[in-house]
């Protein structure tokens, strides 16, 4: 853990980018982020090796509070192996009608990150997907394929430092589609 630094830094390199989403998305209470995040890859390992709830525990730190203060939901994605489902509080499901899956996410079978979100969400619950009323912006650490989940048109948010850990980050915002060619006014 050398270059990493340990779980406070961690969370702040977290903050960080969270908060350059944030500023850069312009979202609205009600809207949703999707996160997907590999501990392993956080950690310096290969995604899915080595899951580890310290890291899942420093991002939600440092992600969760932030957006609660905004009134904007989080989505927190599984991994693959539960076909990227995503950890949501019910009141969004319901609010959204998402289509309700019915497992609890643990680190080898949904990931250390969509654990950790299911046993601290006030009441969480796992969907198949955002559905219709897709995310508004996302943030992947560690390529677990966010970008699934975020409506079109996606927009690349750099962030100052794109790493959490040893983990690379990308994050994007969305905005509506450009329409009417050339002769059209977009602002």
């Amino acid at each position: 853990m050398s270059k990493i630094g340990g779980m406070d830094e961690i969370r702040k390199q977290t903050e960080r980018c969270m908060h350059a989403l944030l500023d850069a998305a312009g979202m609205e209470p009600g809207d949703i982020v999707a996160v997907g995040c590999s501990t392993s890859e956080i950690m310096g390992t290969r995604i899915g090796t080595s899951p580890t709830d310290e890291a899942a525990e420093a991002v939600f730190a440092a992600i969760y509070p932030l957006l609660q203060t905004k009134g904007i939901w989080l989505a927190a994605q599984c991994c693959e192996h539960l076909n990227r489902a995503l950890v949501v509080e019910k009141e969004a499901a319901a609010r959204y009608g998402l289509p309700l899956v019915s497992v609890v996410p643990v680190p080898k079978a949904g990931g250390s990150w969509a654990a950790w979100a299911y046993r601290h969400l006030h009441s969480p619950v796992v969907v198949e997907n955002l559905d219709s009323h897709r995310a508004a912006a996302g943030l992947d650490i560690g390529e677990t394929w966010v970008g699934m989940h975020v409506k079109p048109v996606a927009v690349v948010v750099r962030p100052e430092n794109p790493q959490i850990g040893e983990a690379r980050v990308t994050m994007a915002r969305t905005r509506p589609k450009l329409i009417g060619g050339e002769r059209a006014l977009y602002e």
